[in-house]
């Protein structure tokens, strides 16, 4: 009996550990429960919508200590999709991403801001078409809690824009197509 207890004490005593220190999230991709899409004006006429439909990542979260937030993410660049297979082909080309040469692109978070209401700027290093640079991101929690599979989720979505010239696109479609606007939608899975 006294052993009994004494290994429930020391168990409470480490889920009281656990729960102080950060969590750490699969980001849901298997689930399509994330999503990384894209917007860029085309000639100056209409938007072109788009999305990665393969990709994957993981962030790291405590509510305690949100500013020790990390994220990682590594995107198949071949799985753009914009909903027009020639287009594709085309963006996917030496004119664009280059994934015959450039096959992936990396996010590695280096810090993040939050401003106290459950947003932030979150910052880091984009590889992307062989260039790496440091850029942010606007972030906002959408929520958290337990899920119906027994599981528990956390959510954020984000947002930024890329100046295309930056990471050596330099393909001309005219002045109100140098920047995509990206938009993420990130859940991740508490492991």
């Amino acid at each position: 009996m006294k052993k009994t207890v004494i290994a429930g004490v020391l168990a409470a005593a480490g889920l009281l550990c656990t729960s102080a220190q950060a969590a750490d999230y699969v980001i849901d991709t298997e689930g399509q429960h994330a999503f990384i899409q894209f917007k860029i004006n085309h000639l100056g006429y209409s938007w072109l919508l788009g999305q990665f439909n393969d990709f994957e990542g993981s962030f790291s979260y405590d509510e305690d200590k949100p500013e020790q937030a990390k994220v990682k993410v590594t995107v198949n660049t071949n799985s753009l999709d914009s909903n027009h297979a020639e287009r594709d082909k085309h963006l996917r080309g030496g004119d664009f991403l280059n994934v015959a040469k450039f096959p992936q692109a990396t996010f590695v978070s280096t810090s993040y801001q939050p401003d106290g209401d459950g947003s932030g700027v979150l910052k880091g290093e984009l590889t992307l078409h062989g260039v790496t640079k440091a850029i942010e991101i606007d972030v906002a929690e959408v929520g958290a809690g337990p899920d119906p599979w027994g599981g528990y989720r956390r959510g954020f979505e984000g947002t930024t824009t890329l100046t295309l010239k930056d990471f050596g696109i330099d393909y001309d479609l005219g002045p109100a197509s140098k920047d995509v606007q990206m938009y993420l939608s990130i859940e991740g899975v508490r492991q």
